[in-house]
């Protein structure tokens, strides 16, 4: 019989520790609940309330078997009477749990076969545990990682130590990823749900793009410029709201750089076929959502306050400059000053104030007039 033997398992657990690089008493946990698990499987049954404890110093077990104290015992497996319990603890009240425990020193084959298969597994998400904590306090930033694989709805990477996921929806729309490829990557959370830890990383997200500035313009870092707000459809477009504190510092300038190449290092990374605007914060609501709109040029924008709504006019000419291909300029726009914009046609507003004229006619009626004296 391949029996689970607690003595080699003993010796075992600081191997695994120093091997895994994990902490003695996480191996040990792992261990005690194999041993645990073991149990149930040969002597007890399913769901029941089993721990153990491993005595380091002489190599034995022993298995506690918790049964909660109810009026009546629907199964002896997971439950014992009041009167019963009373028997092993005089003051049991219902409600309590009562632990009978069990000498163990080994196994029969099938529970070994369950123990080293919860080892095995509960080794490998304390090990990604331990791994992801170091990337605990990297959230937020951007590394360097490597394509690992290209899956339809994921694409796996590795950076340093762990390994992490962009789903879908963090990727880049039309980007395309090959193996073995280097690439930068934010790292956006850590997932502890399903199948043990997992590193969320991306590359679609607006941090990512704030970053990418972050290491271009040095401003940023001093505080003489700010982002304010961004809004972004990866692999399309993005619009920043740019801002600076220092009186003649021109914010735009400062984040397109001479000859646009600041703007140009971060759509080296993100691709040419994202466009990228970067507009003036006002503080002025009016102004910014005129500024948000570029580069269509605005007549005029009504807000509406409660709604958080505003209409803006602009001339027809305008008017699909100011929407954008499939609607994508205004709802960036609305994003970025966090009010819904509805693009309205100026002449039918100026329509009822009479005809309006426009610029060349007031200067040949200017011109006309001067003549006439």
């Amino acid at each position: 019989m391949d029996e689970l033997n607690l003595k080699q398992l003993t010796l075992a657990v600081r191997t695994i520790a120093d091997e895994k690089n994990l902490p003695e008493d996480v191996v040990m946990s792992v261990i005690e609940q194999a041993i645990a698990a073991a149990w149930r499987r040969d002597n007890g049954e399913r769901d029941q309330e089993v721990r153990s404890e491993l005595n380091v110093k002489d190599g034995t077990a022993k298995v506690f078997v918790g049964r909660e104290v109810v009026e009546v015992v629907g199964s002896d497996a997971h439950e014992i009477s009041l009167e019963d319990a009373r028997k092993e603890k005089a003051d049991a009240e219902l409600g309590d749990i009562i632990e009978d425990s069990y000498e163990v020193s080994s196994f029969g084959r099938v529970a070994a076969q369950t123990a080293k298969q919860v080892v095995l597994q509960r080794l490998r998400e304390a090990e990604r545990e331990v791994v992801l904590g170091e990337y605990e306090d990297k959230i937020g930033t951007v590394v360097n990682g490597t394509v690992q694989r290209v899956e339809p709805r994921v694409v796996r990477v590795e950076v340093g130590k762990a390994s992490g996921i962009i789903p879908q929806s963090e990727q880049i729309q039309g980007e395309f990823y090959s193996v073995g490829s280097r690439i930068k990557v934010l790292i956006k959370d850590i997932e502890r749900e399903n199948r043990g830890p997992q590193l969320i990383l991306s590359r679609g997200s607006e941090s990512f793009i704030e970053y990418l500035f972050s290491q271009e313009v040095p401003e940023l870092e001093t505080g003489a410029v700010e982002i304010k707000a961004i809004a972004r459809e990866a692999g399309r477009r993005t619009k920043l709201a740019v801002a600076s504190t220092v009186p003649g510092v021109d914010p735009v300038g400062t984040f397109v750089g001479g000859h646009g190449t600041r703007v140009q290092a971060v759509m080296n990374e993100v691709g040419d076929q994202e466009k990228i605007d970067i507009v003036t914060y006002d503080e002025n609501l009016e102004q910014f959502i005129k500024n948000a709109l570029s580069p269509a040029e605005v007549q005029k924008v009504e807000i509406k306050e409660a709604d958080k709504r505003a209409t803006v006019y602009v001339n027809e000419d305008q008017q699909s400059i100011a929407i954008g291909r499939g609607g994508q300029n205004v709802r960036l726009a609305s994003r970025l000053t966090g009010y819904e914009l509805d693009i309205e046609q100026a002449v039918a507003q100026a329509a009822d104030k009479g005809p309006r004229k426009n610029i060349e006619d007031s200067l040949l009626d200017a011109l006309e007039e001067n003549t006439d004296k």
